[in-house]
C-alpha cells in the first residue's frame, strides 16, 4: 500500500469522523417573544453560551426572538408537544396551566428585589418550578422581568384616582386585571405583540412593564408619563419541553440546569445595574416621571388579596410577605 494511498485513506476517515461528530451535536431551541434589545435576549445569549461551553459543543443554542415561533401561550403548547424545546417567558400565561404560579402576580407582593430572589431561589419558588410537569414542562430557573412600572399617553398617574378611564394593555392574567380594575382602570388584556400597534394607533392609552421592556421598545414614543409605580415584580422563567428534557442524560440535565440558574442571575444583574441608566434614558427621551403614593395604590387593591386567599393560599401569601 502505498504512503499517498495510506494518507488519503487517514483523510477520508478524519473527514467521516468530523461529519459524524458535527451530526452528533444536539441543536436547542431557545425562544421567547421579545426583541434582541431586551434583558430576555441577553438570558437566552448567556444561556448558549454556558450550554455550548459547559458541552465542548454538543449541545447546541439556537435562539428565536420576537415572537417568531409563537406567543408565549403557544410557546407552552408547543413545549407541552415538544415542537419547541425550550423558551424564557413571562409568568402570565403559566398561571393557566398552574394557577398557584399567579401567586407572584400578586400587587405590591415584593417589597425589594433581594426578598424576591430569597422567595423564587428558595422553597417556595423550586415548589413552584417542581409543578410545571405536570403540564410537561420543565421549570429550570427564575430570570427577571422586574418591578413593573405604568405608562400612559393620557396624563401623570400619582394616586389611584388619577388611574380612572385609563385603557391600560395587561398581560392575559386574571391577576393583573383583578387589579387594575381595583384601581380604577379599564383592562385591556392583549398580547404583546398586538398591544405594540393598540399603543402606537392610540386605541389603548397606556401599558406597565419593567424599565427594560419600555427602554427595549421605545415606547416613550407612543407614551409620555411614566408613573414608577413598581406595583408588581415580575420574574421570567426559563423553562424546557419535557420530551426534550427526559432526552438527555443525567450529566447534560446538570449542565442545562446550572446554565440556567447562571443566565438567570446574570439577567438578574444586568436590570440592577442598568435601572438608574434606563430611567435616565426615559427622562432624556421626554417622558414625565412621577413617584406615585404607593400607599393609597397598596389600600386600593387590597380587595384583589381577599379573592384570591382560597386560590393561592392565605399561607403562602403570608409566607411571601414576611420573607426578608
Amino acid at each position: 500500500m502505498s504512503k499517498r494511498f495510506c494518507a488519503l485513506v487517514l483523510c477520508l476517515f478524519a473527514v467521516i469522523s468530523f461529519s459524524a461528530a458535527a451530526s452528533a451535536a444536539t441543536t436547542i431551541k431557545v425562544a421567547h417573544v421579545v426583541n434582541e434589545k431586551d434583558a430576555f435576549h441577553a438570558c437566552a445569549l448567556k444561556f448558549k453560551e454556558l450550554v455550548e461551553a459547559g458541552s465542548k459543543g454538543e449541545l447546541q443554542i439556537a435562539i428565536f426572538p420576537n415572537a417568531t415561533l409563537g406567543d408565549e401561550r403557544q410557546l407552552i403548547e408547543s413545549m407541552r408537544m415538544g415542537v419547541v424545546d425550550s423558551a424564557i417567558l413571562t409568568g402570565g400565561p403559566i398561571i393557566n396551566f398552574l394557577p398557584k404560579f399567579g401567586v407572584f402576580d400578586l400587587p405590591f407582593l415584593f417589597s425589594s428585589p433581594e426578598q424576591a430572589y430569597k422567595v423564587l431561589d428558595g422553597e417556595i419558588g423550586r415548589k413552584l418550578l417542581a409543578g410545571m410537569e405536570k403540564f410537561g414542562c420543565k421549570g429550570l430557573a427564575y430570570g427577571e422581568r422586574g418591578f413593573r412600572n405604568l405608562t400612559n399617553s393620557k396624563r401623570p398617574v400619582a394616586t389611584p384616582e388619577d388611574m380612572k378611564g385609563l385603557k391600560i394593555r395587561l398581560m392575559q392574567n386574571p391577576v393583573y386585571v383583578d387589579s387594575f380594575k381595583a384601581l380604577g382602570a379599564n383592562a385591556v388584556p392583549m398580547a404583546w405583540t398586538e398591544a405594540l400597534t393598540a399603543l402606537q394607533q392610540g386605541t389603548i392609552d397606556g401599558q406597565e412593564n419593567p424599565l427594560n421592556v419600555i427602554v427595549a421598545f421605545n415606547l416613550f414614543e407612543s407614551q409620555k408619563y411614566l408613573s414608577i409605580t413598581r406595583h408588581a415584580y415580575a420574574p421570567n422563567v426559563i423553562m424546557m419541553s419535557m420530551k426534550v428534557w427526559n432526552k438527555f442524560t443525567p450529566e447534560q440535565q446538570k449542565l442545562l440546569q446550572e446554565s440556567a440558574q447562571a443566565a438567570a442571575e446574570y439577567n438578574r444583574k444586568l436590570d440592577n445595574d442598568n435601572a438608574a441608566q434606563w430611567l435616565q434614558l426615559l427622562k432624556d427621551k421626554g417622558m414625565q416621571v412621577t413617584e406615585p403614593d404607593i400607599a393609597a395604590f397598596r389600600k386600593a387593591v387590597e380587595p384583589v388579596y381577599r379573592k384570591y386567599e382560597a386560590q393561592f393560599g392565605k399561607d403562602l401569601i403570608k409566607a411571601i410577605l414576611e420573607t426578608k
